[in-house]
């Protein structure tokens, strides 16, 4: 392996793949960045191409922005300009291609913090594998999956994170939270991010890890993760903040991993579930297939079948806004339906 290690946590959202980003940041040698969704986002290899020094410091005052300020609450990139330029000044005039400035940047900021391995842990990459080991021969992917009915629960619950502790989060990320979720979508996206996983099982620098193995076992999970990125386990590693959940409060100063994150949607009491019995319907006939391949029990029930109905014509309405709302996210409108729902093929 190239001594430049690269480290991307991908998944479907939801599925720990920020808790396996600070457990692999409390290594040494490794820095953890947030979400910077320079897939999909920031670049699109739908329309791939180089790019001039002008378009570099502008690509580079983006990824400042979402890595010093966060994903969800930065402001305005135009401010990280100067920082930007001072970075690009290594780049020769010719044209160079968003990959490499992505790449550059990546070890550039894990270099000031101290460390020698960058980890990008954005889940929605794990719709750009091919692309990430085609660029990046050195780099080492681990996917996160989750049970689909504990990420439809969560999702569900997402836009209380501003009164769980994520106090610095806009309303109109909460309302976007809000606004993105509906059973059908929710269940759609978690079937299109396992398949595109899958395809991937058999590569030597992809791992799959259950997110409750991760609970239940977290030594041994970890010790395996490292073994597969080739890094010494250390038992800090595991000491990570109980924070960033949908249902409860943040507690900061309790560290380590709390085992009972797993079945939130309490599988065993229907009738105390955070989810109703349509949305159980919706993810379980949505990912049969799927969430038997992978191990997830399914429950037998009988729905409701007046929330199916209601599920079933709020759905396009509630697709439509959402679309609109995340406008501003998407580089490449049809590549993303493409990846994400498969509405577009």
């Amino acid at each position: 392996m190239n001594s430049e290690k690269m480290l991307f946590v991908v998944g479907n959202s939801r599925s720990g793949t920020t808790m396996m980003g600070r457990i692999l940041g409390n290594h040494p040698d490794v820095f953890t960045f947030g979400e910077l969704h320079f897939f999909g986002q920031l670049w699109s290899p739908a329309i791939a191409s180089n790019i001039d020094l002008t378009d570099a410091e502008q690509l580079v005052s983006k990824l400042l922005c979402l890595h010093r300020e966060g994903y969800r609450t930065h402001g305005n990139s135009n401010s990280h300009l100067e920082d930007a330029r001072s970075f690009c000044k290594t780049f020769s005039n010719d044209a160079i291609s968003p990959e490499d400035i992505f790449r550059k940047f990546l070890f550039h900021e894990a270099d000031l913090n101290g460390k020698s391995i960058p980890c990008d842990q954005t889940p929605r990459n794990i719709f750009y594998v091919n692309e990430i080991l085609k660029s990046y021969p050195e780099c080492r992917i681990i996917n996160m999956i989750r049970d689909p009915r504990d990420v439809l629960s969560s999702q569900k619950q997402k836009w209380k994170r501003r009164f769980l502790g994520g106090s610095d989060m806009p309303i109109k990320e909460s309302f976007r939270d809000w606004i993105n979720y509906h059973p059908i979508t929710i269940s759609k996206i978690w079937n299109t991010a396992v398949t595109a996983g899958d395809r991937y099982a058999c590569n030597e620098r992809f791992i799959t890890i259950y997110f409750e193995n991760l609970l239940v076992n977290p030594e041994d999970t970890v010790s395996r993760i490292c073994e597969f990125i080739g890094i010494q386990y250390n038992s800090k590693m595991l000491l990570v903040p109980q924070v960033g959940s949908s249902v409860n409060t943040d507690r900061p100063e309790q560290m380590g991993i709390n085992p009972k994150r797993a079945g939130k949607w309490n599988k065993d009491r229907l009738k105390e579930s955070q989810l109703n019995s349509a949305e159980l319907y919706f993810c379980q006939i949505i990912n049969e297939k799927l969430m038997k391949k992978h191990n997830y029990e399914l429950l037998s029930f009988f729905p409701n079948l007046i929330l199916i109905v209601v599920y079933l014509f709020s759905f396009p309405l509630k697709l439509i806004t959402a679309f609109v709302y995340n406008l501003d996210r998407i580089k490449n409108i049809r590549e993303t339906l493409k990846r994400r729902l498969q509405l577009l093929i």
